[in-house]
């Protein structure tokens, strides 16, 4: 079985290297994060591995996945670079910065490519349940990509590949998606309850509300479940309540006022 080296132990790098050490696609072998600790963490959670202590004390591998936040990249293929490893197959987890965040590897030789699974890795255990099915942005060395997709392919992801250039909009599109849920549905309830609605109704509201709109778009696609007064064109009753929420918060007010511009603009479009 291949091996697998992990520089990065968080909630990417542990689903990831369950999924392929459980399904016997790779083998973890090394894993190197912030902390011995941490290391052990992630080694216990992946059922395989050896915690590391520093970059030196990588053992060279088939495939090395870099998965430590994304201003911390750059610096992770530097000092891997420098250790002089046999070079192999390199990838990072972002979703918004390009396989070219590995340059210093592919100046030695390795091929390097970018590999984005489209979900919420909230904790690893629910993330593991949820993968299969997961799309995933493969982006980088022709060679890294046709090594990469039937990997990732082995645990139940769909994987489609990705112009380097595209990568800040695509990740972005990601974070509407799925980023921006949580915030929503914060300063939802925090209206609600500056409003005067009682606590103890904010679960049920949480839950009755989320659920219908996720199975009225899933039903129904995005203009179809588009409903509220930008959808109806009520321009008033918008600019009233914007002013409304910009006086309770600004940069609520400036939210609202931007997406109900955005929601006019679907209904006009779903009109078409």
């Amino acid at each position: 079985m291949p091996t697998l080296n992990l520089i990065g132990g968080g909630r990417v790098g542990k689903t990831l290297g369950r999924l392929w050490q459980t399904q016997g696609v790779l083998q973890v072998q090394d894993v190197l994060t912030t902390s011995p600790a941490s290391a052990q963490a992630a080694v216990d959670f992946i059922g395989a591995g050896r915690p590391a202590n520093s970059v030196q004390t990588l053992r060279p591998a088939d495939c090395w996945l870099i998965a430590v936040p994304d201003r911390q990249i750059a610096a992770s293929a530097q000092a891997l670079a420098r250790a002089g490893r046999p070079p192999s197959i390199a990838f990072h987890a972002s979703g918004a910065l390009a396989a070219a965040e590995l340059a210093p590897l592919q100046a030695a030789g390795w091929q390097i490519a970018s590999a984005h699974c489209i979900l919420s890795f909230a904790t690893p255990a629910t993330a593991v349940q949820q993968f299969p099915g997961t799309s995933c942005a493969l982006e980088g060395d022709a060679a890294a990509l046709a090594a990469l997709q039937p990997l990732f392919s082995a645990i139940g992801a769909h994987c489609f590949t990705l112009p380097s250039a595209d990568k800040l909009r695509y990740h972005a599109g990601a974070v509407f998606a799925t980023n921006f849920l949580p915030v929503l549905q914060a300063t939802a309830e925090a209206l609600w309850l500056n409003s005067g609605v009682p606590p103890e109704l904010l679960p049920q509201l949480r839950t009755t509300l989320l659920r219908n709109a996720v199975d009225n778009l899933l039903a129904l696609g995005p203009a179809g479940a588009l409903t509220g007064p930008a959808a109806r064109g009520d321009t008033a009753l918008v600019q009233h309540q914007g002013q409304a929420v910009a006086a309770w918060d600004a940069q609520a007010g400036a939210a609202y006022t931007a997406l109900s511009e955005l929601a006019a603009r679907l209904a006009r479009e779903g009109r078409l």
